[in-house]
């Protein structure tokens, strides 16, 4: 056992509170997802059974925490036993594919020195990172529909958020992220770099496209987005995909959403796969992709369309399901946005019970791949860089989770130094704060920060 363990058994011995304020301190937030202020996971009242480690990197492609799970088995295994002990948690598992052969066993052969922890395999399946997915899947209860995690007793935290809470215990901030390049570029990468690192940055790194015209998804391939060369990596920044602009995939981002619904209108057949595929209907949720689509495209005030608010985005009813390339999460996506920015707030949903069907009708990620024409990019071996990367200007949005945006405590023309806090969030406030990922001077403030110099 090392110098980490004993560091961390001293934190341990402390309570919860102050642990929570190093997490907070150093702008932890969720690493893979939303950007969920991490802080605020742990600070409930609501009892903590379990604590659930999601290491399924759902989406294909990605490979970010598959390293850090082979490469920092220590620090990871013993920063979960200290949140265990300090939540009075009964457990703390690690959950991972079967597939992630070299991280578990590296995990294996390190987690018996940690009695109260356990790994848990996944079936290769997407979209298991759901936490929805996931809870149930490690626990055997279902979260409520609308629900959250502690409604079943667990809180789920990414492998990577996990790593930043190892650097927050001791008290180093959010200043990098671990990033995958992939796709049509020379050599794909999973990179540490600096927050704030344009996109064009990660595209050198992994020796340039491939193709003079491509399309950027930030994320992965199902649940990314549309990104540009400049876009800076933020804390939630997990992939970054390049794909030729006549590859399918990269038609199917194009697509304009008022041309899908005049499409759907004619062709939507009710055929119902979307919603034999859902993975949160066959969890038993009330949501039902066909009758949402029917109710839109047919101009219906239904009452069925508040549960596009269940929909989690994985994209399985349109990348996989439906046989006529319709996108029926795009449609739950537009009224999710309507309802919230109306205010709209449903009544709570009833409990639910999983599908009799749901095992027959998970999706392997193998078969998802060869639907989405990544094949070719999913066998090439992707190259892990650990070494500083050497970067003179980065772009921070004040704004990288959920919550408000931080208050900026600097201003243009001050010199900072990596780590130093550049906006802060009021106590109790959902948000997080910001810190310096370089050293350098601020050249500009405003819905973002820019610093200019350092070169670290």
């Amino acid at each position: 056992m090392s110098g980490v363990n004993t560091a961390l058994k001293e934190i341990a011995a402390s309570e919860l509170n102050a642990i929570i304020n190093k997490i907070a301190a150093a702008g932890v937030v969720g690493a893979g997802g939303g950007g969920f202020p991490t802080a605020f996971k742990l600070k409930t009242k609501t009892p903590i059974r379990t604590v659930i480690i999601n290491g399924a990197e759902c989406e294909p492609l990605l490979k970010v925490d598959q390293e850090l799970m082979a490469r920092y088995p220590e620090e990871l295994l013993a920063t979960l036993a200290t949140l265990v002990q300090a939540t009075g948690a009964e457990t703390g598992v690690i959950t991972l594919k079967e597939k992630y052969r070299e991280a578990h066993a590296v995990l294996a052969g390190e987690i018996r020195n940690y009695p109260g922890l356990r790994l848990h395999l996944l079936p290769d399946v997407y979209p298991m990172g759901d936490e929805h997915l996931l809870t149930y899947n490690v626990t055997g209860q279902t979260i409520p529909p609308g629900g959250l995690p502690l409604q079943a007793g667990a809180v789920v935290l990414n492998v990577e958020t996990l790593y930043n809470i190892h650097h927050a215990l001791a008290g180093r901030p959010v200043t990098h992220k671990y990033v995958t390049v992939t796709g049509a570029v020379r050599q794909p990468v999973t990179a540490r770099l600096p927050v704030g690192t344009p996109v064009r940055e990660l595209l050198n790194l992994a020796g340039g496209p491939i193709e003079n015209e491509y399309l950027l998804i930030a994320g992965g391939p199902c649940m990314g987005k549309v990104t540009s060369f400049n876009a800076p990596v933020t804390k939630t920044t997990k992939g970054i995909i390049v794909l030729p602009l006549d590859h399918p995939l990269a038609d199917r981002y194009r697509r304009d959403l008022n041309r899908e619904l005049k499409i759907a209108l004619k062709a939507c057949c009710q055929c119902m796969q979307c919603s034999d595929f859902c993975p949160r209907h066959l969890l038993g949720h009330p949501l039902e992709p066909h009758r949402v689509m029917r109710a839109v495209t047919c101009g219906l005030a239904d009452i069925t369309l508040p549960q596009a608010l269940l929909c989690s985005e994985c994209g399985l009813c349109d990348f996989y399901a439906c046989p006529f390339s319709l996108s029926p999460r795009q449609v739950n996506r537009k009224i999710k946005a309507e309802l919230q920015q109306k205010g709209f707030r449903p009544g709570p949903w009833q409990a639910t019970t999983p599908s009799p069907f749901r095992e027959g009708r998970q999706v392997p990620t193998k078969r998802l791949i060869d639907r989405l024409g990544l094949k070719e990019y999913a066998a090439r071996p992707v190259t892990f860089i650990e070494d500083s990367i050497t970067v003179n200007r980065v772009h921070l949005p004040l704004r990288q989770g959920a919550g408000v945006a931080p208050r900026p405590v600097v201003r243009v023309g001050d010199r900072v130094e990596k780590g130093s806090l550049l906006a802060r969030i009021d106590d109790d406030t959902l948000g997080s704060g910001l810190h310096a990922s370089i050293s350098g001077t601020i050249i500009t403030l405003n819905s973002e920060i820019i610093i200019e110099g350092g070169g670290d």
